[in-house]
């Protein structure tokens, strides 16, 4: 199906507008997929149905109520019903968007979370984007099932990275969301921002939980978790992403998420 959304996907089917997508009413789920070589941006909206989004290519900064995130494309933000959110993509952007009919959405999370995104979830998702027509037949209900139970039962996750309210260091944050291996130093980024490196730092914390060293740190890994699962090599990885060394990047790896970046890409599968 195609949207006129977010996710408005490169399908040749009917266009169907924002306002019905997004109604209370009609078939209990969505679902769309979108391609686009350029920054997604969408302003904060909120609709009568729940959403799930997701990237398979791409970082995404996702808006939800009070909650501001980087999001990798190995996981997936639920946005409960007439939640106000709004979505921007860091670099060419692959990704999915469910939309859940407001009653089945009473057994979902009530509010907005990271969830991990299974292999059943994708596929099945891919599946449901592929319907057409406004009624759902017997095989696609139960599908739809698989899918709520999927949203249900799926793993919140605190994987998603805090994004900063403060207008100077969250121009900072998209920046780096956009480039992770850019190398500039804090206090270059304080005087690009126009902020003083000592605010930088104190409302780095305040804000977001971490240092600005290690929010770097982190948003480098998401990106990682991304080049992993489209195959790219460690060592390719470590380089584009502006580490000294491979020894450095597995180390950094293995102290945020546990294990090795082959060994996460193995328990991925």
């Amino acid at each position: 199906m195609t949207f006129n959304d977010d996710f408005t996907p490169n399908m040749p089917s009917p266009m169907i507008s924002l306002a019905q997508a997004a109604a209370a009413d009609g078939p209990l789920l969505l679902a769309v997929t979108r391609q686009s070589s350029t920054v997604r941006a969408t302003r904060r909206h909120r609709h009568a149905r729940g959403q799930l989004l997701g990237a398979t290519t791409g970082l995404l900064s996702v808006d939800a109520g009070s909650s501001r995130w980087v999001v990798p494309a190995t996981h997936a933000v639920w946005i409960p019903p007439n939640v106000p959110h709004g979505l921007r993509s860091h670099g060419p952007f692959a990704g999915w968007s469910l939309y859940v009919a407001a009653p089945a959405c009473a057994e979902l999370p009530n509010a907005p979370c990271v969830l991990a995104v299974s292999g059943l979830m994708r596929e099945a998702v891919t599946r449901a984007a592929s319907w057409s027509g406004n009624a759902l037949d017997a095989p696609q209900i139960r599908l739809a099932g698989v899918i709520l139970d999927e949203i249900r039962s799926s793993p919140q996750v605190a994987l998603g990275l805090s994004m900063p309210q403060d207008a100077r260091l969250l121009k900072i944050t998209q920046a780096l969301s956009d480039r992770p291996d850019d190398g500039r130093r804090l206090e270059e980024w304080a005087d690009w921002a126009g902020i003083a490196s000592r605010t930088l730092t104190r409302r780095f914390v305040a804000e977001t939980g971490f240092t600005f060293t290690e929010w770097r740190q982190r948003v480098r890994l998401l990106k990682a978790l991304e080049l992993l699962a489209s195959g790219r090599q460690v060592t390719a990885i470590a380089l584009d992403l502006g580490y000294d060394n491979v020894s450095a990047f597995i180390a950094m790896f293995r102290r945020v998420f546990g294990v090795t970046p082959r060994r996460y890409e193995a328990l991925m599968r």
